[in-house]
């Protein structure tokens, strides 16, 4: 029965909310866990009271889950318990008064201008060496260019590319559309791979749901992979002299934004390009760079640097 109620609730997500299918994933794991848990102590969602809530979320704590997986979960329940409330399932929200745990934001790892210079440096190597080189120097310059995140990149539409206006229709989280911008460094990268993209086309039925795909695939979901993707990353920034540890699809994301920010774009135009729903959440961005700068004073600034036995 409380299986049954999850599943009720994602449909009311999916369908009212528009919810996407990430989100849904994330809400039914999350569920999923604490039914186990409840059940595990002869408990059910109708039955679930405060103190069985607050026991669980310890239990996460103590078992050493971080502050923002514990708010993630909390954040799961109180709309799950919400929804209960609302569709007269239950006659009480025993998440009500139960406080998130206090948890910092940290800041984004950022590449520097320097660090992307080598970075697509190295990706037209490879791209004189294959075709391979020329799809993944395709990705990398329309990740930095444009900010997109990895799941909109590797899910893009070809028609979405098949415009001379210099933008693209994304369909980011909740299924929103924005436009993304593409500048003609950007552009010459996807003519060149649309020149060898053909024969990364699947043979047989899977063919007619990767032609769909700027990136097609062999791979179940007919387009490339993110996990793919993260793998030639990582070779690709040992090959550009960067830590590998700095480098993941989502970073070439943030290093677009503080770049911006650092050029002087204003935080509303930077908002709208990485289809943030919130401001604040570009806010951060701001704080990376200020904190860049002063390390930049610090350490070149005459006032900013300790002086040496000689000076």
């Amino acid at each position: 029965m409380s299986a049954a109620l999850v599943e009720s609730f994602l449909d009311m997500m999916s369908a009212e909310r528009g919810a996407a299918e990430n989100t849904l994933a994330a809400y039914r794991r999350d569920l999923s866990d604490f039914l186990g848990w409840l059940a595990a102590r002869g408990s059910s969602v109708r039955r679930a009271g405060r103190e069985e809530v607050r026991a669980y979320l310890e239990g996460l704590s103590v078992s050493g889950a971080a502050a923002t997986s514990q708010a993630r979960k909390l954040s799961a329940l109180r709309q799950f318990f919400g929804f209960l409330y609302a569709d007269g399932v239950r006659s009480d929200d025993p998440t009500v008064a139960i406080e998130a745990p206090r948890r910092g934001r940290p800041l984004p790892k950022i590449l520097s201008r320097e660090d992307m210079q080598r970075l697509i440096e190295a990706a037209n190597v490879e791209a004189e060496k294959s075709e391979e080189g020329i799809r993944l120097h395709c990705i990398v310059t329309m990740l930095y260019a444009s900010g997109l995140r990895v799941s909109e990149l590797v899910t893009l539409p070809l028609a979405a590319v098949k415009n001379r206006d210099g933008f693209l229709m994304v369909r980011g989280k909740g299924g929103k559309e924005r436009l993304a911008l593409l500048n003609e460094e950007a552009r010459e990268a996807i003519a060149r791979w649309l020149t060898v993209r053909d024969g990364f086309l699947p043979k047989g039925e899977r063919r007619a749901k990767a032609e769909r795909f700027l990136f097609p695939s062999r791979s179940e979901e007919s387009h490339f992979t993110r996990r793919r993707l993260h793998q030639l990353l990582k070779e690709l920034a040992v090959k550009a002299q960067i830590d590998p540890e700095k480098l993941s699809p989502h970073v070439l994301r943030h290093a677009f934004a503080t770049h911006l920010v650092e050029g002087g774009a204003d935080l509303r135009s930077i908002q709208t390009l990485l289809g943030h729903a919130d401001i604040a959440t570009t806010q951060i961005y701001t704080h990376v760079a200020q904190d860049r700068l002063a390390a930049t004073v610090a350490a070149s600034h005459p006032l900013g640097r300790k002086k040496t036995a000689k000076e």
